[in-house]
């Protein structure tokens, strides 16, 4: 089972992108940075400075007319890995 379950391809996580070299990845529930960082490691052969994580909680969502609750949607792990500087992840090759 990878860790990584998806890039996470938004205009704010592009910019750090560019800017910062900073890469986002939606992960695992129960990955912690140190399994992170050498998934990351192993699947694009990228050395990674560090490893910033955080986690979403599901938010409620109801029906605008009644107002009756519809359900939620899912809470999620996020991970911001920082890159050495001139290591580069394709993150668009498979499309």
């Amino acid at each position: 089972m990878s860790l990584i379950v998806k890039p996470i391809i938004t205009e704010k996580a592009n910019a750090l992108t560019e800017d910062l070299g900073r890469y986002s990845f939606e992960v695992h529930k129960n990955a912690n940075k140190v399994e992170i960082k050498k998934v990351i490691e192993q699947t694009y052969g990228v050395t990674v400075e560090a490893v910033n994580t955080m986690r979403y909680a599901g938010k409620l969502k109801r029906n605008r007319k009644t107002w009756q609750l519809d359900g939620k949607t899912a809470a999620y792990k996020k991970a911001v890995v920082t890159l050495k500087e001139g290591d580069v992840i394709d993150i668009y090759g498979n499309i």
